[in-house]
Parts: structure tokens; sequence; C-alpha cells
């Protein structure tokens, strides 16, 4: 189990905090969505979390452990991310899973290193890509190859951001169902800031809205209502259900109640 305490995050006193008192817990096996609209902190949020930025204030605990007072091997087992923007490397898409691997690596590559790296390198589908350099492949492909190298490192909590912005719609449902079917085979936590939120409540477990710095909701597919997501996007939805599934339909046209949006909000501070 997940729990993430009290993060507090400012880049400069100017602009004040990015994130104020954000927690939330996930629990094994479990995908959830990190929303809300662009810059409220979404992606600050996951590099908070993997270390890349020094928060003011809490605390990361993954199985009991503070992240934040690991090694930085101990937190690669831990914690794997893989960025928005994912950088092409100079090297074939083999070695450059395999480099997911190093943590673990003590001398030189074991037989169970490369078993797991061929095994992940299956379910994405990148059987064919093994010989190829990173830097000749399109952006879809390369984010596949970024996921694969997180997933090598057999993290407990897995950390993506947007990662099927570059990729066509079919690849977008492949992707999110490899990575919730590996999540709850493996009891691995998985956090994913994604803009979709048909793709969110058809993939994830628990929905994390976040707004001006803060938790505005958290919870289950049950909290993903018309009124949260018009307090939180100021656009007007309705959700449909179709064979079963919800359906989230955007009605921008149609005018947002502000009076009940800020009602709405000042009730979902109190509670959260």
């Amino acid at each position: 189990m997940v729990k993430v305490d009290g993060i507090t995050y400012m880049y400069n006193r100017a602009v004040g905090n990015v994130l104020e008192e954000v927690g939330f817990d996930v629990d094994e096996g479990q995908c959830i969505a990190v929303l809300g609209n662009n810059g409220c902190g979404k992606s600050t949020l996951l590099k908070c979390i993997d270390r890349i930025l020094p928060v003011q204030n809490g605390a990361v605990f993954v199985e009991d452990s503070n992240v934040f007072t690991l090694s930085g091997s101990s937190l690669a087992q831990n914690i794997a991310y893989v960025p928005q923007n994912t950088r092409s490397a100079n090297m074939t898409v083999y070695d450059a899973v395999l480099l997911g691997r190093k943590p673990y690596i003590k001398w030189d590559v074991s037989s169970k290193d490369m078993e797991i790296v061929r095994d992940i390198i299956h379910q994405l589908h990148l059987d064919n890509y093994i010989l190829r350099n990173v830097s000749e492949l399109s952006g879809g492909e390369a984010q596949k190859v970024a996921l694969a190298r997180a997933l090598v490192q057999e993290p407990r909590l897995l950390l993506l951001d947007e990662p099927t912005s570059n990729l066509d719609p079919y690849n977008q449902h492949e992707m999110l169902r490899i990575v919730r079917n590996i999540a709850r085979e493996k009891n691995i936590c998985v956090a994913i800031v994604i803009h979709d939120l048909n793709l969110a409540i058809r993939f994830c477990d628990r929905f994390l809205f976040l707004k001006d710095a803060q938790v505005f909701s958290y919870g289950g597919l049950e909290s993903v209502t018309p009124e949260i997501i018009e307090a939180v996007y100021r656009i007007h939805v309705h959700i449909i259900e179709h064979k079963g599934i919800p359906v989230i339909v955007p009605f921008p046209d149609e005018k947002v109640k502000e009076e009940h949006r800020e009602q709405f909000f000042d009730k979902q501070r109190k509670v959260i």
C-alpha cells in the first residue's frame, strides 16, 4: 500500500503553493487517475513523490517505508516514473528496457534480469523492435519503451505522466489495459496523470481531482459526477451508460451553474 501524506510544494514565494497538504492512499493492484485542469499541479505531484522536486512538507510511504529517506537504488526499486516527454536514447530498444534493471544488477546481468525484460517486451508487443534504435522510433513507440523500462524495475508504485498523449486510440486502450492488468497481477500501485476522463473511468479504480493546489475530491467511480467535473473543469457534462460502460459527454455550450459550483466547491473542501 502507498500513502501520500501532506505534500506541500512551491516553486517560489511569488507563485505560492502549487500543492498544499495533498494526501491520498493507493491499495495494491489499484490504478488511480490524477485529474484536473492544466497547471493544477498534477505532474508536479508525481515529481514530488519521486523526489525529483524537493517538497516543503510531507512524506510518501511505500509499505511503511518513507521513500524520502531511501537510498537512490532502494527508491528505484520502490518507485518507477515515466515522464510526459521521454527523451530519445541512442541505443537499442532491448538495451533501453534493460536499463530498468540497473537497481538490481550487482556485477552482471542475470538470467532473471533478461527473463523479466523479455516478458515485459512481449507484453507490450515490442518484440519486433528490440534491435531498433530508440531514436528512430515514433513518439508513441518511444513512450511504450519508456513504460517497459519502468515496468522491469518491478516497482511497488508506478507513476505515469500522460502515458497516452502520443498514442492513437487503439494504442491508448491497449497501453492502459496492459498497465491495469500488470498492476493487478503484480500488486503494483499505479498513479496516472491523464486528461481523457473517459479513458480514466474505463481503466482506473479511484479518481483524485486537484483544484487550487489541494485535493478537491478522491474516491471511486461513484465520485465521478457531473457536479464534481463541472466544479473542477468549469464545463457542463452529462454521464450516460452504453453497454454497461459510463461515458462522459461534454456540453461546453451549456452554461455552468456558477452559484451551484461555488457551493459545491465549499462543501467538498470542508469534507476533505
